[in-house]
């Protein structure tokens, strides 16, 4: 282990040197454990590992696990009889008498050698193969049901570090290793029975046969196991260069930057920076090589070395009639045979143990989302007649002064109400209450008399339709964008796209709702800000719901097409109940009532002329915006 030790030992000189208010990246959370880890470690943790992924291809396929397993155990059985065999073979060919008298009597044998190898063969076919249908569906139910709780859990969780962290580590890493998990412990199966089989066929022959298998394999795993270390820690030294190569090669090949690339002429900077850091992992690669390539042949000297030994012992227990020729012959080519199985062990064992630390994060993340997956709830929602924030208090996780902090505000239905303040003022957070996409820490959301915590979270959003600030750009067509999983209503979407002001958009798109609105597919096309705005807000007219809740939907548009969208808004929420926020207050002038929030809490409330002739904060806001307009600009 001492080579091991060296190779931590750089691995830790490199890391120290590291500024220390940098985090180690989700991606390297278990660069420590798996330079450092030796095989007691690997072996205590082994069980767990193929207990746990045994577990998961049943869940996936029972044919298939069942298949690969119980073939693989068979194809071993069959090897060990086949060496057993060969010995047979070879007392027979090595007996006294005519040679042809000889081989007659190593027919039988010979038969039995190649029904077994075919066997064998056959076996290890069927079981590669059932491995092989086992990775994708392993893989599949993997994500499957990482995606069903990422879906479920409740919003805040996406806000806490640890949960967005042990996410990225599951999705990243744990499920693509949940397949190399399965296969690597196929693949050490495979590898253990092969050993197992030529140590059995040797004890069988005869027990001072085994230790010298033994003699064998020392310098085999030695190399096997330093090699894969070499490779891991090369691998882990270049992974944030290689990321940022990778980042370097989007910006200089894909079309969002090119615009910018061309007219801040960044070509000779980012291809500068492409070949820094290309060389530098040239050379991280280079230098490994040379040092595997090293270790490999230091480990093949020592297993000559080894081997020389092996068989110079076989040759005195021969020559003291220890041992006859035949099983001299079965052991040298027993010995040979379980090398390759030898190594095959060693890298499959170490392999497993890497991917297993990240599917053990994969597990661990699994159980930390069930922790954020609301409860079951029940109560019923009655037709909407009003929902209300009580005294609501709100912190985000981590956070040391809570966004809201005992804020009550009242929307009736057909009200149309704004929700108006500086940024950080806590408009979005308190919308997002009355959505029922956070829970207040304490106070309450109503709809009628129903408290929010008390309903379940798909039954309200049935009801409500929120379209947010930073609105999704799905790369699906404009029909689908407008529908969103709903039931497709050609009338009843030409009217919402109408409504929003959308129908102008769709006219000059060549497909018009069926073209797909991302320009990295072929026949796809991209919208500008404003047209985007224009189809999120038809999304939620077409969702037809009791709240609609608009959370800057004109932040992209200008000034006369959002007045033209307001008046839209106006006149398509006509007894509807509407959740307005803004920046400006020329467009919440209309609203029945208006909060006025700053630092998390509600300073004033009323209608657009109570609010003006009280001369407080909107007051103040709205004339700062007014005068901007009145007063000449000192540019011109």
């Amino acid at each position: 282990m001492s080579g091991n030790r060296s190779i931590r030992m750089r691995w830790r000189r490199r890391t120290a040197a590291e500024p220390a208010d940098l985090v180690v990246p989700y991606w390297q959370a278990h660069d420590e454990e798996l330079l450092s880890a030796g095989l007691g470690a690997i072996a205590r943790r082994l069980p767990a590992l193929v207990h746990d992924a045994i577990r998961v291809a049943w869940q996936a396929s029972r044919t298939d696990t069942a298949a690969a397993l119980v073939l693989t155990v068979l194809a071993g059985l069959f090897t060990a009889f086949g060496l057993l065999a060969t010995n047979d073979v070879l007392e027979s060919l090595f007996a006294a008498g005519a040679t042809a008298d000889r081989v007659r009597a190593a027919i039988p044998a010979l038969l039995l050698v190649g029904t077994a190898a075919a066997l064998r063969a056959g076996m290890l076919a069927v079981a590669a193969w059932a491995q092989e249908r086992l990775k994708p569906q392993v893989e599949r139910l993997a994500e499957t049901r990482l995606f069903r709780l990422t879906t479920r859990v409740e919003l805040t969780a996406f806000d806490d570090e640890e949960f967005h962290n042990s996410m990225q580590r599951a999705r990243d890493n744990g499920v693509p290793d949940s397949a190399t998990v399965v296969e690597m412990t196929v693949n050490v199966l495979t590898g253990a029975i092969g050993v197992l089989s030529a140590a059995v066929t040797l004890g069988v022959l005869h027990p001072a046969l085994m230790p010298l298998l033994l003699v064998t394999a020392v310098p085999d795993a030695w190399a096997a196991l330093r090699s894969a270390r070499m490779r891991y820690a090369a691998f882990r030294r270049v992974s944030t260069a290689r990321r940022r190569k990778f980042l370097l090669s989007d910006l200089m090949a894909e079309r969002p930057p090119a615009a910018e690339v061309r007219a801040f002429t960044l070509r000779r900077f980012l291809l500068g920076e492409y070949d820094r850091i290309a060389e530098y992992e040239q050379r991280v690669e280079l230098d490994v090589a040379w040092q595997r390539a090293t270790t490999r042949m230091t480990g093949d000297l020592l297993g000559g070395v080894a081997l020389a030994a092996v068989y110079g012992t076989l040759g005195l227990m021969l020559a003291f009639g220890f041992l006859p020729l035949a099983v001299v012959g079965t052991a040298v080519l027993t010995i040979r045979a379980s090398q390759s199985s030898l190594a095959s062990l060693v890298q499959s064992v170490n392999k497993l143990y890497e991917a297993g630390l990240y599917f053990g994060d994969y597990l661990e993340f699994c159980a930390m989302a069930e922790r954020f997956v609301p409860p079951e709830r029940t109560a019923r929602l009655d037709p909407f007649r009003r929902i209300a924030a009580e005294s609501v208090r709100f912190t985000y996780p981590g956070a040391d002064t809570p966004a809201l902090d005992g804020v009550s505000v009242a929307v009736e239905r057909g009200e149309i109400v704004a929700l108006v303040g500086e940024n950080g003022s806590g408009k979005t957070t308190l919308a997002k209450l009355l959505a029922g996409l956070y829970a207040p820490d304490s106070g309450t959301v109503r709809w009628n008399d129903a408290d929010l915590a008390d309903v379940d979270g798909d039954t309200l959003r049935e009801r409500i339709s929120v379209i947010a600030q930073d609105h999704t750009r799905w790369p699906l067509t404009a029909a689908q964008n407008i529908t969103m999983g709903r039931p497709r209503d050609d009338e009843r979407m030409a009217e919402a796209a109408r409504a929003a002001g959308a129908d102008a958009v769709l006219a000059r798109l060549d497909d018009g709702y069926e073209t797909l609105l991302d320009r990295r597919f072929r026949g796809g096309q991209e919208l500008s800000g404003g047209q985007w705005q224009r189809i999120a807000i038809a999304r939620a007219f077409y969702r037809d719901a009791d709240v609609m809740i608009f959370d800057e939907p004109t932040s992209a548009l200008d000034p006369r097409a959002e007045h033209a969208l307001f008046e839209r808004i106006r006149h398509h929420a006509a007894g509807r109940t509407v959740v307005l926020i803004s920046h400006r207050l020329f467009s919440v002038r209309y609203a029945d009532r208006i909060y006025v929030l700053d630092r998390g809490r509600v300073v004033e409330q009323g209608t657009h002329p109570d609010l003006l002739r009280t001369g407080g904060r909107y007051a103040q806001l709205y004339e700062l915006q007014a005068a901007a307009y009145r007063e000449p600009s000192s540019a011109c």
